[in-house]
This record gives structure tokens, C-alpha cells and sequence, in this order.
């Protein structure tokens, strides 16, 4: 695991975190299964690539289609604008509260330190589903596998919503005309205040080809980020609920402070997340009672 470790450092350090190619984030995962279990025959290793070819093949080809989403319909720009004025108006005197936000923290030139917490909270998005859905597999297969059955459909949902209704960002919406008060895009600018220049190169490519600018609502930074905890939830204390809730709503910050989204996209991605948790719930029930009777009419 060490040589492990060293050797995902210097691939960060010198290539980037990987954030655009699920391929080579699941290969470092790979590899970690190897190495965490490196006294199991080569057989058991083999299994990875059974369980989880297919879950990747569906992420390249969700990535692929993702860059498609915006050639239908026209952006749209107003609707998330207005919510989160009229949502948080009387707070930020009328402004949305990216606005709000980087008016009141964001010195231009300089980069302090919250947001190199912000620049990493936002990377995790990359991969902590990936590795939260591997540290399960390698523990209990069933968990895994109901884990997944929540992260693809919440993927797909989410796609197809890009399709449907594509929509700015707020940086976007500021070059383009729709407000009138600057929003920078900083969600990389901690990477250059600790020396990490390069750490960034694969998020500065992806935000920089901009495959689909316009695939902010829903947001699935946050709907991943809740789903990854909301996922435990009743395995653990309540008294722990709060300490594992903060990692959406650091989420949540860190994106609307870096103006990659509107408040308005965050909640529609809690509303994904929920809605997907109860058609999983209701699927898995209803999965195991068509078991339970199959079984039932075997034996009789």
C-alpha cells in the first residue's frame, strides 16, 4: 500500500488527479485491490474486473454522452437566477449568493487558504464514489452491490436531465450577459497556492474543453456527495449524522463560492438522491419478494 500510495503521488503531482477518464481512476483503484490484498490468488483479483468492467464502460460511455447533452435544446439561464434571488435575496441584498459570496471573500490575485480546502473538497467529487464503492466491494459484495444500484441510476437520471433541460452555470451566466456582476470560476485555484501546479492539469483540461458547459442542473457534485453518506446513514449513530452531513454541505459551499453552480442546482440534486434511495428501496423490496415467492412455488 506505501508503494502503492507513493506511486498514485507522483502520478497526481507530475500528471494530475484523474477526474476526466474513469478508466484511470478505476485502474488506480485496481491496483490498490492489489495491493491491499496482495497475499489472494491472481484469481480473486480477476473478479474486480468481472464486477466492475461494466460499471465503467457505463461511465466512459456516460462522459461520452455527456458532452452530447447541450446540442438539443437551449441553455437556460433565467430560472436558476431568479430562485436563488428569490430564495436568498433579502440575505445578500438582492444578489445570487455566488455574487454574495465571492464579493465578500474572493480577492482577485490572491488565493487564501479556504480555498485550497475548497479546491480539494471539490476534486474528492472525482473520487469518492469510486473508492467508497471499491472499499465496499472489497468488505461486504452485497453492500457494494447495493450501493451501485443507487450511483448508476442517480447517474443516468441526471444525464438524461442534461439532455432535457441544460442549463448554465453561473460563471457562464455572467459571460454571456445574463449578470451583470462578475462570478469568477476558482474551484482550481488552490492547486497553484501549495505548489501543485500540475495536480490540476486534468481539471483545468476537462473545464477548459468544456465537453458540456451546461450541465448544471442537477448538480451531481452535490447529489454524489450526499448519496455517499446518506448511503450510511442507518448503519451508524444519529449522533454521528451531523459530523458525516458535512461533507455535502462543504459540497455545497465550495460550489456555489466557486461558481460552478446555483443553490437552486444543489437542491434539485438532493431531490435526485432522494427519489433515487426510494425507487432503489422499493425496487430491492419488490426484487425480493418475486425471490422469495419464485423459491416458494420451486418447493412446492
Amino acid at each position: 500500500m506505501l508503494i502503492w500510495a507513493a506511486a498514485f503521488v507522483i502520478f497526481v503531482a507530475l500528471v494530475g488527479v484523474p477526474t476526466s477518464d474513469p478508466l484511470t481512476a478505476f485502474g488506480w483503484l485496481f491496483l490498490a485491490t492489489i495491493a491491499w490484498r496482495n497475499y489472494v490468488p491472481w484469481r480473486e483479483h480477476l473478479l474486480f474486473l468481472r464486477d466492475w468492467s461494466p460499471v465503467v464502460l457505463l461511465l466512459v460511455l456516460y462522459n461520452v454522452s455527456r458532452g452530447a447533452a447541450d446540442n438539443l435544446f437551449a441553455a437556460h439561464y433565467s430560472f436558476m437566477i431568479h430562485a436563488d434571488e428569490d430564495m436568498f435575496g433579502w440575505l445578500t441584498g438582492g444578489r445570487i449568493p455566488t455574487i454574495w459570496l465571492q464579493q465578500h471573500l474572493y480577492h482577485p490575485g490572491q488565493v487564501q487558504w479556504w480555498e485550497v480546502v475548497i479546491t480539494f473538497v471539490y476534486i474528492s467529487h472525482f473520487l469518492t464514489v469510486p473508492t467508497v464503492a471499491v472499499v465496499l466491494w472489497l468488505r461486504n459484495r452485497q453492500l457494494s452491490y447495493r450501493f451501485m444500484r443507487r450511483w448508476i441510476p442517480l447517474s443516468l437520471a441526471a444525464l438524461a436531465t442534461y439532455f432535457l433541460y441544460p442549463a448554465a452555470p453561473p460563471w457562464l451566466a455572467w459571460q454571456d450577459g445574463y449578470l451583470h456582476e462578475q462570478v469568477f470560476r476558482i474551484s482550481s485555484n488552490g492547486f497553484t497556492a501549495i505548489g501543485l501546479h500540475s495536480a490540476g492539469n486534468t481539471l483545468n483540461a476537462l473545464q477548459a474543453d468544456q465537453s458540456n458547459p451546461v450541465a448544471a442542473m442537477p448538480s451531481l457534485h452535490t447529489a454524489y456527495a450526499l448519496m455517499a453518506v446518506a448511503f450510511f446513514l442507518p448503519m451508524v449513530r444519529k449522533r454521528w449524522w451531523p459530523i458525516l452531513l458535512l461533507y455535502p454541505l462543504a459540497m455545497t459551499f465550495t460550489l456555489v463560492y466557486s461558481g460552478e453552480h446555483y443553490i437552486a442546482d444543489v437542491l434539485v440534486g438532493w431531490a435526485y438522491v432522494g427519489l433515487t434511495f426510494i425507487g432503489a428501496h422499493y425496487a430491492e423490496r419488490w426484487w425480493a419478494r418475486r425471490r422469495a415467492s419464485a423459491l416458494s412455488s420451486t418447493g412446492d
